[in-house]
């Protein structure tokens, strides 16, 4: 591998560790804040547990739609669109006036997740051979395990250090600057062109929605 192509995937490992280490944390960072949430907003616990789960539930009902969209439109253009949806829900999280701007906001977050997951590993598989692939994935479980492990620490640091709209903050400016970093380092890739399923979609949120709520919900309406 000459020292283009050696610059080349370290970019690819640098910016997917990147999109990993903001989806990952802002999974778990939220937690440690909800009691500074709840008081500054005026939130309802049933209110403050949709913070948390309109983010995964976002996330998981369009994590397949994530991955479909970078094969058809390019992963490199796609991934940078996460990035940047990522950090403008992010500082819509940061100034939102009520628990439900808040909540909303979560879910736009989790949207840019589903972008940034699916796509970072298909950039990677893209980026390097076989016999390396092992190791650069290695690298990107290993960002997203610390990651995980990290956000209730930083979540609470951040929150009686500074204040809990930092923890949302903090993702603006390096989303939108590893976005155009993206656009100029990472070569583009493209998978199979398949047609998106919206039927599918649809169910997919439908029951998972559903699911959630369930769950959420029980003890307050029996």
């Amino acid at each position: 591998m000459d020292s283009k192509s050696k610059s080349a995937t370290r970019w690819v490992v640098i910016l997917t560790g990147i999109g990993s280490l903001m989806a990952a944390l802002d999974t778990v960072v939220v937690g440690t804040a909800l009691p500074t949430i709840r008081a500054n907003l005026g939130a309802s616990v049933d209110q403050l547990q949709w913070t948390v789960n309109g983010y995964a539930l976002s996330f998981a009902v369009l994590l397949l739609t994530g991955a479909a969209l970078g094969d058809r439109f390019g992963r490199r253009r796609m991934y940078a669109t996460g990035l940047t949806l990522f950090a403008l829900a992010s500082a819509a999280c940061a100034l939102a006036p009520n628990i439900g701007v808040l909540i909303a906001a979560r879910a736009v977050q989790g949207a840019g997740s589903a972008l940034l997951t699916p796509l970072a590993l298909a950039m990677l598989g893209a980026a390097f051979p076989p016999e390396k692939r092992g190791a650069a994935i290695g690298i990107f479980s290993g960002i997203t395990g610390i990651s995980v492990a990290l956000g209730p620490l930083v979540g609470g640091a951040v929150t009686q250090g500074i204040s809990w709209e930092w923890i949302f903050w903090l993702n603006v400016p390096i989303g939108l600057v590893a976005a155009p970093l993206v656009l100029l380092k990472l070569p583009e890739s493209h998978g199979a062109d398949r047609s998106l399923d919206f039927r599918g979609l649809a169910l997919m949120a439908a029951a998972s929605f559903g699911i959630v709520w369930g769950l959420v919900r029980a003890n307050t309406v029996g």
